[in-house]
């Protein structure tokens, strides 16, 4: 099968279409954003080098943040461009992920040639939190009737997106960047679980993140938790400037890593691998997979349920603790407190995600699920 992916760069891309990768199917990439070369997917057939119509200009930058209109003279169209590539791949099935990114764009295109195959992955906050904009939701009521397959990160968006329009075949629900390699992940885990002492803090802030509130009842639990090293990654400036700014936050152990200070893939889950709690706060995501790698590593999750999202591996007070109201910091401060004074909870938690929820998230058992969806659409 000829499978033309439709999508901007993402490790969480780059991870499902290697998924791809020796099974047979040829794979071809449209990339929406025109972005760099990427190494990891030298083997998909790419088409970048579309966007500019001089390419090489001096003072773009300079032109498409000052002058934006001006900007939009200078780039191609995309929807021609893309339709261009579409004709010289002739494939089987379109595969778009992000409907705004990814769909919105084309939408013209693939009415035009309404009898070919199109596939969506809905990621994160794609439809929760852009159903709610009209902007944004006139764009999902047109996309979803026109689309034959779904891919979801989990169980919320596949009723939800038949809610809003969408009439084709859920083709599964599966985390968003694929499974997890464990002969990569588990030699960072360290255990016995009692003896780490991190509680480690996704730092995402602004239009979906949260992580100021969970800093503010962190903020009021700072006598207590005075033995513990808190790590805040992937941080937002505002974030920084908040922890940078709080006088009972200065007196912790407190260590920040920016979001501009990119750390790498195992970087990350060797943080899991050495944290107590880990604590991710959002009013709109998805199935997160920072909640996945903290699940494999070992740490005791705290985390956002978003319209019952993360309900699909969490049950509250058993594997972890679901914080109902991402900005009430009176919860996320008791949800703190009850699970750091109750290292037997901790320790269950551990056993239950390593042996019922874990096993599923293998990236082996994964890609065999995922190469059978995309094996039944012929």
């Amino acid at each position: 099968m000829r499978i033309l992916m439709v999508s901007m760069n993402s490790i969480h891309f780059q991870r499902w279409t290697n998924q791809l990768r020796d099974s047979g199917h040829e794979v071809f990439w449209f990339d929406i954003r025109d972005g760099a070369t990427v190494p990891s997917l030298s083997w998909v057939k790419t088409f970048q080098g579309w966007k500019q119509k001089v390419p090489n200009f001096k003072g773009r930058h300079f032109i498409k943040n000052k002058f934006p209109k001006i900007n939009k003279v200078l780039e191609n169209d995309t929807a021609k461009a893309f339709e261009k590539v579409l004709l010289e791949v002739q494939p089987d099935v379109v595969h778009s992920f992000v409907l705004y990114i990814s769909c919105a764009p084309i939408l013209s295109v693939m009415k035009k040639y309404n009898t070919l195959k199109w596939i969506y992955s809905s990621w994160g906050s794609d439809l929760y939190y852009f159903k709610d904009l009209p902007e944004y939701r006139k764009d999902i009521e047109e996309v979803l009737p026109r689309l034959n397959y779904l891919f979801t990160d989990c169980k919320r968006d596949v009723q939800l997106a038949k809610n809003l329009g969408f009439k084709g075949e859920c083709l599964g629900t599966f985390p968003g960047g694929g499974g997890y390699n464990f002969l990569v992940s588990d030699k960072y885990i360290q255990k016995p679980v009692s003896q780490r002492n991190i509680i480690l803090i996704k730092g995402y802030q602004g239009r979906s993140g949260k992580a100021i509130q969970v800093l503010k009842a962190i903020e009021e639990l700072a006598l207590e938790l005075k033995k513990y090293k808190i790590v805040v990654f992937g941080a937002d400036t505002e974030v920084e400037t908040m922890i940078n700014s709080s006088e009972k936050l200065k007196k912790l152990n407190i260590e920040v890593y920016l979001k501009s200070n990119f750390l790498s893939h195992e970087s990350i889950l060797e943080l899991f691998g050495k944290s107590l709690l880990y604590i991710g706060n959002s009013n709109s995501d998805g199935l997160p997979n920072t909640l996945l790698e903290a699940v494999i590593q070992g740490a005791f999750p705290i985390q956002s349920n978003p319209g019952g999202a993360s309900e699909d591996i969490i049950t509250n007070n058993e594997n972890g603790m679901l914080i109902q109201d991402c900005n009430n910091i009176s919860e996320i401060k008791q949800h703190i407190k009850t699970t750091f004074n109750n290292l037997e909870l901790i320790e269950n938690a551990f056993k239950i995600n390593k042996n019922s929820i874990k096993p599923n998230l293998e990236i082996s058992k994964i890609n065999k699920l995922v190469l059978k969806a995309y094996q039944s659409i012929l």
